[in-house]
């Protein structure tokens, strides 16, 4: 399989995903804009999201992904389809446990997450209301997350890349169609939530009966718990939990200290973080999911200039993608704040205040990428103890800026101490990668780096010189022409960057590779 092929097809289907998700962020900003109840309802949403990533897309795919990739070469297929169905069979009863006990337990969390909220008892009654609704959810996405990792191990990426435009199209149909039933109407998006969990789950089953590796869960939860298999995957999730948690920790602190600050500053944070996860997602998780499979394999074959050379290709790639994506962002925080938000009750201050979040983003976008290809060439190797102890120094500084930062930028602060964070977080990782040799840089980095660097150049003073000649909040009143403006200006930015890599000597052809 061409990898660059297979990255297209995922980022294809992310890039779905991330506009309908922007559609989705639209909506909720123009039904709900930024209020307490909509922090409620982010704060509610936060909970089950940190559950997902630390038992689905976190810790237990970092996990079993390496796993799977080598049971399935040394293992015969009965033993093969057995193993899946015990680690199915435990994963869905220890979810469903965590399930009942966050639904019973919602009061508590919510107070955990967001404190600030109890200044507003509706908003906070509201955000226990919506968490019972939602914690389910990370069952049905956990199961999820077990059908990718078995379709990725069979190199179907299609169908796992495109469940998430689900969620958002459940997202989308509940707002506009239930919001008028609920009272308050921001019920509609915990609805959505499960409505898109069920969704995502029901559209893998048809993808894992083609290739006859439905998992079946057994009743016999004990049985499965002795298999040494079992025991070898929970013992090494354990670590990989640990580093998982570490972000979602510090996210879950951002969001207990946004909810202290002024009314409306979780929201500002979650639509800042939302658009910065249409780069993130359409580079770093698509370059990290396709990269972990065949890095696990090349681990497993022992061949070490293969499973360099596969970190070198992703690592070319996120300097020639992230650096314009960087660019565009912090230039174009706020004609794309306007652009996607600024509609119904959402306000020119929130605007304002959205555009700093996201261009304190900007500042470790690179590094986000960047994580998304590193770290995976630690969790093949079945290696999770060093991104552990990198994660939990990340979660330490993020803390400590944040010390620093908050006071000084509010709710822009708490975006910047993350980006600082990250960039520590991915040079870590880079330089363990160079002093173990498991990524050897090939030739051609310094010529790249100057290639890309001119077009970093002309592309900054394109948008430097354009984006503040246009008056975006007040062309609200001009939707279509501010459309225009703004997409406008990012193909004259693509185009302008692509022109001078080409013209520079870059070629496509570079990046072709295959999986071999």
């Amino acid at each position: 399989m061409n990898l660059l092929r297979a990255l297209a097809t995922v980022s294809g289907l992310t890039l779905l995903s991330r506009v309908t998700g922007l559609v989705r962020e639209n909506l909720t900003a123009t039904l709900f804009g930024a209020s307490a109840m909509t922090d409620a309802f982010f704060i509610a949403f936060r909970l089950p999201n940190l559950l997902r990533r630390l038992f689905a897309e976190g810790a237990f795919s970092q996990a079993f992904v390496p796993m799977l990739a080598i049971a399935r070469e040394r293992q015969s297929p009965d033993e093969f389809r057995a193993f899946v169905d015990r680690i199915a069979t435990v994963l869905f009863w220890a979810l469903v446990a965590i399930s009942v006990a966050g639904v019973a337990g919602a009061p508590l969390l919510v107070l955990l997450t967001g404190s600030g909220l109890t200044r507003d008892p509706p908003a906070f009654e509201a955000a226990v209301m919506m968490t019972r609704w939602m914690f389910p959810y990370i069952l049905f996405i956990s199961m999820v997350s077990l059908a990718a990792g078995i379709l990725n191990t069979w190199r179907r990426f299609a169908v796992p890349a495109f469940s998430p435009v689900l969620l958002n199209l459940c997202f989308i149909g509940s707002a506009l169609l239930l919001s008028d039933r609920f009272d308050p109407p921001v019920y509609a998006m915990a609805a959505g939530v499960v409505l898109g969990g069920i969704a995502q789950l029901a559209i893998q089953v048809p993808a894992l009966m083609r290739i006859g590796m439905l998992p079946r869960i057994g009743l016999n939860l004990r049985e499965s718990l002795r298999d040494p298999a079992t025991r070898t995957l929970l013992a090494r999730m354990a670590p990989a939990v640990l580093a998982v948690s570490a972000a979602q920790i510090s996210l879950m602190i951002n969001t207990h200290i946004a909810s202290r600050l002024a009314p409306g500053s979780v929201s500002w944070i979650s639509y800042s973080d939302r658009l910065m996860e249409f780069p993130t997602a359409l580079l770093g998780v698509a370059l990290g999911t396709v990269l972990l499979p065949s890095l696990s394999q090349a681990s497993g074959q022992h061949n070490e200039a293969r499973y360099s050379a596969l970190l070198d290709w992703g690592m070319r790639l996120v300097l020639v993608l992230a650096v314009p994506c960087t660019i565009g962002m912090a230039l174009m925080a706020e004609p794309l704040t306007a652009l996607l938000f600024h509609y119904g009750r959402f306000r020119p201050i929130d605007v304002q205040m959205t555009q700093q979040a996201i261009q304190a983003y900007a500042v470790g976008l690179p590094a986000l990428i960047a994580i998304k290809v590193l770290a995976p060439g630690f969790f093949a190797r079945q290696n999770i103890r060093t991104p552990v102890l990198i994660a939990l120094l990340a979660l330490v500084t993020t803390q400590l800026l944040n010390l620093v930062l908050v006071p000084w930028l509010a709710h822009a602060g708490l975006a910047l101490a993350t980006s600082l964070a990250a960039l520590l977080n991915a040079g870590l990782l880079m330089a363990g990668l160079l002093r173990a040799r498991t990524w050897r840089p090939g030739v051609g980095w310094l010529r790249l780096g100057a290639q890309v660097s001119a077009a970093a150049v002309l592309l900054t003073a394109l948008l430097a010189v354009c984006v503040p000649r246009i008056d975006w909040i007040g062309l609200g009143t001009q939707p279509l022409l501010r459309a225009g403006y703004a997409l406008g200006l990012i193909g004259a930015g693509a185009v302008l960057y692509l022109v001078v890599l080409l013209a520079c000597g870059l070629r496509p052809a570079h990046f072709l590779r295959r999986n071999q």
